[in-house]
């Protein structure tokens, strides 16, 4: 599986050794040089890891994750930095951040500590079936380590069918889901996703169980 991470560093040639080294060991690696356009990527895009450097231009990473995390942003992130202060770090923390390492960089040491907070956020939602892998927490359904399409709704429908396997699901609790308040809830759309899933999955799949809802049976 080929995780995203954002790496936000101004020093050149450092992002350059970092980003390399990376995606060498099959990670996917955006570079941005200061928190302006790492704010902006992180409203556009969605990540599995922030690489954050604390000095950058415009504001602080630490203020930069703050912002993040009051906006509902929970993706995994960690500092890279040159302070060494106690009180410096603290504050890394409570601005939310899952771990931090200090400069110069060891690399090994920086992908240790990757996997390890991945491990923790998201190597627990990984669910496996059939030859298939489903990640919980980014929507993203493998086949064989590659990715099957699905758009939002149909992977949000995956997600609870599969947190109800064996269980039915009833359709208020999908259109809870699946539709927000000021959406017009469609009974033709939800059939049109059922039966995609099935294409993928087999006819036999998922079971309808008339006027009431569905049911996973992987």
């Amino acid at each position: 599986m080929s995780y995203k991470v954002l790496l936000l560093e101004d020093d050149e040639l450092f992002s350059e050794t970092i980003k390399d080294f990376l995606e060498e060991e099959e990670f996917k690696v955006s570079v941005v040089e200061d928190a302006k356009k790492a704010l902006n990527r992180c409203y556009k895009g969605k990540y599995d890891l922030y690489l954050f450097d604390v000095k950058v231009p415009f504001m602080s990473g630490f203020d930069l994750l703050k912002e993040l995390r009051s906006s509902g942003d929970d993706t995994p992130t960690i500092f890279i930095t040159s302070y060494k202060e106690k009180e410096n770090l603290t504050e890394g923390f409570l601005s939310g951040a899952d771990d931090y390492i200090k400069k110069p960089v060891d690399l090994d040491e920086l992908l240790f500590r990757i996997k390890a907070v991945l491990k923790r956020s998201i190597g627990e939602e990984l669910v496996d079936f059939d030859g298939f892998r489903f990640d919980m927490k980014r929507k993203i359904l493998l086949r064989d380590n590659i990715e099957v399409e699905l758009n939002k709704k149909e992977s949000e429908l995956l997600a609870l069918l599969l947190k109800n396997r064996k269980k039915i699901v009833t359709k208020e609790m999908i259109y809870d889901k699946l539709w927000d308040n000021d959406e017009i809830i469609s009974d033709g759309a939800l059939r049109v996703y059922i039966n995609n899933l099935k294409k993928i999955f087999g006819k036999n799949s998922i079971t309808n169980i008339r006027g009431v809802g569905y049911r996973f049976e992987k």
